[in-house]
């Protein structure tokens, strides 16, 4: 058994697969690949959001948007990240009574959309670089 460690009369590195993410991994190993790919997205979501908020949109509209778009975010990720880029000084934010509850807008302002069009060319240069090595490592 290598070492394996049986329980029920099973090996402990028995495999499970996940049918949705096409991963096959053994019970009990870290998700490598889930956590790498969690960075990646956490790295793109600041971006993701950003590009959103060129007008005003309240939390949940904002994350209604991104999920049409393919970008799924959470409500515990969203929100936290909404107060702290406002924090930062890159998003205005005020409260509305248009129709049915009290909504907070958030929207970008000078300095947020100055940071916007930084971070976008750092992307697009980012994944120009990524495109060719990626390409390199197929040939």
């Amino acid at each position: 058994m290598g070492g394996a460690r049986r329980r029920f009369g099973r090996p402990a590195w028995e495999l499970h697969c996940c049918v949705t993410h096409s991963t096959v991994r053994r019970m009990g190993e870290p998700d490598v690949s889930g956590k790498l790919e969690l960075e990646l997205r956490r790295g793109v979501v600041v971006l993701a959001a950003l590009s959103q908020l060129r007008e005003p949109r309240y939390g949940y509209e904002l994350r209604q948007a991104l999920a049409e778009q393919g970008m799924v975010v959470e409500e515990g990720t969203l929100y936290p990240l909404l107060r702290r880029l406002e924090s930062q000084g890159v998003l205005a934010s005020e409260w509305r009574v248009d129709e049915g509850p009290p909504r907070r807008y958030y929207a970008l302002n000078a300095e947020g959309r100055a940071l916007l069009a930084r971070l976008t060319a750092s992307w697009r240069a980012m994944n120009d670089t990524m495109d060719r090595l990626l390409e390199e490592g197929t040939r």
